[in-house]
């Protein structure tokens, strides 16, 4: 579990979280979500510890983030998976020898174990054995992604952070990538969270949600919730297309 307390940060003097408190939950999909500038990058990247926060606490299953020494930080990263809006697939290594990287860098397995790893992982997110030894601009863009899943759970991580994971990615292939990153949170009991403004993403996935306005938690809830948040920021947000007006529109008249 991942815990913030009244967490504030400002850029030249400008306060773009504004004393956000949370909590993140472990097996569950925790979303942060908001408009821009609404401070949701900012609030994931200083949980991260890429930002550092000008008071409150960041803790990580009781540690404090901000109290911790750099031997101390370098230890919690392996505990840490990322997969990034790209998918930061390194062009000169192989499927495998990218998944790989996080064992090279921070494991003493040896060969065979890194190896049999890296199977395991990759045959968890539907990639065949004949696709390993490909380069990344010979596979597609969802299959890219699902690499980047493997990477980033190769170290059994206990905390993934995921930024726009389906940017980029067609509405089919974006839930396939959704329900793959839900799964594998349920299933490894890992301590998931998000930032995303896709709203199919939102109300598919969204086991525990932080709604973000000019800096502030406005609301906190899962997705079942938003139909009755009182938050107009939240609803204007949300059911600001056609599309979803019309799914909350059925939604009132059903309850």
């Amino acid at each position: 579990m991942i815990r913030v307390d009244n967490i504030v940060k400002s850029f030249d003097g400008t306060t773009v979280l504004d004393h956000v408190s949370g909590v993140f939950e472990d097996g569950k999909v925790n979303m942060i979500i908001g408009q821009s500038g609404s401070g949701k990058t900012v609030l994931m990247k200083s949980i991260i510890g890429l930002h550092d926060i000008d008071s409150g606490r960041i803790e990580y299953d009781g540690r404090n983030l901000p109290d911790m020494k750099e031997k101390e930080r370098r230890l919690l990263r392996r505990e840490v998976g990322m997969l990034f809006q790209g998918s930061a697939l390194f062009d000169s290594q192989t499927v495998a020898e990218n998944v790989m990287f996080p064992l090279d860098m921070f494991s003493n397995m040896t060969q065979a174990e890194k190896e049999e790893r890296v199977r395991t992982c990759l045959h968890r997110v539907n990639i065949e054995d004949r696709a390993f030894n490909l380069m990344p601009s010979e596979i597609s863009g969802g299959m890219q992604k699902r690499v980047a899943i493997a990477r980033a759970i190769v170290l059994n991580p206990k905390y993934l952070f995921c930024d726009e994971p389906n940017s980029g990615l067609d509405p089919k292939t974006s839930l396939v990538i959704d329900q793959l990153i839900h799964e594998i949170t349920q299933e490894r009991n890992i301590c998931t969270i998000i930032n995303s403004h896709d709203m199919n993403s939102i109300m598919e996935i969204g086991d525990n949600i932080i709604y973000l306005q000019g800096g502030k938690k406005e609301w906190q809830g899962c997705r079942y919730e938003i139909f009755d948040a009182e938050s107009q920021g939240l609803q204007d947000f949300v059911f600001a297309s056609e599309l979803y007006k019309k799914v909350k529109a059925a939604y009132k008249t059903n309850n």
